[in-house]
């Protein structure tokens, strides 16, 4: 009997087995759900579909240092009688710049999100990191204090010329900053009236704005109150200056893309100076956007009846997908008598053309009303069109004190001195 209990123990253990309850089969895991499909960049915004093949995209910044010595500056044109000289190198991205009182200069930048302080040291020039990892800062000087805005905060460095270690007072909370950030790059200036002047661009390439606080110019008390809304309809201005025999303020405009190689074209518009506006009482100028461009071209998208009636036209336009960028009005004794008063535009070249189209600086000579706008070329030489390249990027502009004028370019950190001798 001994000998069967093995076999014995192994059937009972099967018969039990099988009148077990069996477990309930454990539902299998779905499946993981298949990520959502990415939106597309916001450039891309507005593409037509007959152009979803298009290679068109904005030009990557180079960001890193460039040497005196690899810049073909031999390659630039300008009138006769003018000169161009490196002032200094080492800044990669520099975009706007401003000059205190000691001399040293101040600029931003986009991709990068730093402020340089830059010395001139007679012969040479150095520069340093004041601050970094902001969302595309731009700043000014006013009183000796330098305002530095980005798209999400504004900080201001007391005295930062006599004491460079200083900290920043963060006066984000006065300024009342919009939150999306297309189109949301600064340029910032204090005019004449000792008021601080901020654009706020369309948060899109072309649509009907998500609230209004967007695609206008603003202006402030230094301190972020007393706000006012002084231009709407405005798509992207990244640069302005203030007449300097009626004070009003000129802007640049960049038009929309994705409506073809020419148009519609940049701006350069005139900002009136009615009694609304030193009296607080409305009526503010309305550019365009998003229903009318340039010189009165009806958006195909965005539609309405009769879209640019009230619209105020511009100056003059400046070139198709040109990226219109700083406005200069010259008022130095160096240049010949015929610039005296002119608008510099420097135009940081277009990325939504077949072919290139800009990179290069005009000046424009207008009546102080803005009648009898001339574009003329001036400096030259930043882009081949035999072979579609550039090298370089004019972005913004700085009278010096002796009236020469200094020419940031953000494709090569460096900046240029342009001067004039007979």
């Amino acid at each position: 009997m001994t000998r069967y209990a093995p076999l014995f123990g192994a059937l009972l253990a099967g018969i039990l087995a099988g009148c077990a309850t069996p477990d309930p089969a454990k539902p299998q895991a779905a499946a993981a759900a298949a990520p959502p499909a990415l939106a597309p960049p916001a450039w891309q915004q507005g593409r037509p579909a007959a152009m979803a093949e298009s290679r068109l995209a904005p030009l990557p910044g180079k960001n890193t240092v460039t040497q005196a010595s690899e810049i073909p500056l031999q390659r630039l044109r300008l009138p006769p009688g003018f000169k161009v000289e490196i002032w200094s190198t080492g800044t990669p991205g520099i975009r706007a710049i401003t000059r205190g009182e000691s001399g040293k200069v101040y600029g931003g930048t986009r991709g990068l999100g730093r402020v340089y302080e830059i010395t001139d040291n007679g012969s040479s020039r150095t520069s340093r990191v004041v601050v970094d990892r902001l969302k595309q800062p731009a700043a000014t000087l006013h009183n000796g204090n330098l305002y530095v805005m980005a798209i999400d905060k504004v900080l201001r460095y007391d005295g930062i010329e006599k004491n460079p270690n200083v900290s920043p007072v963060d006066m984000t909370a006065a300024f009342k900053l919009p939150p999306l950030e297309h189109h949301n790059w600064k340029y910032i200036r204090f005019g004449p009236d000792g008021k601080l002047y901020v654009p706020f661009g369309a948060p899109c390439n072309i649509c009907t704005l998500p609230t209004d606080e967007y695609a206008q110019i603003r202006r402030y008390n230094a301190d972020g109150s007393g706000m006012e809304v002084i231009a709407t309809g405005v798509r992207n201005t990244v640069g302005f200056d203030f007449h300097p025999a009626t004070g009003e303020l000129w802007f640049s405009d960049h038009g929309r893309d994705w409506m073809g190689d020419d148009g519609p074209e940049d701006e350069l518009n005139r900002l009136p100076k009615p009694s609304w506006w030193k009296l607080g009482m409305g009526g503010t100028p309305f550019f365009g956007f998003p229903y009318c461009h340039a010189k009165a071209v009806a958006d195909p998208d965005v539609k309405k009846a009769n879209p640019c009636d009230g619209v105020t036209l511009p100056v003059t336009t400046v070139g198709p997908h040109a990226a219109a960028m700083g406005v200069h009005f010259y008022t130095g004794n160096m240049f010949p008598p015929v610039f005296k008063n002119a608008a510099f535009v420097a135009r940081k070249g277009s990325w939504n053309r077949s072919t290139k189209f800009g990179f290069d600086i005009v000046s424009v000579t207008a009546n102080p009303d803005g009648s009898g706008a001339t574009v003329t070329p001036f400096m030259t030489g930043f882009a081949d069109p035999a072979s579609d390249t550039f090298w370089g990027r004019p972005t913004y502009f700085l009278q010096m004190p002796d009236g020469a004028l200094l020419v940031s370019d953000e494709q090569t950190g460096a900046i240029y001195r342009i001067s004039y001798a007979n």
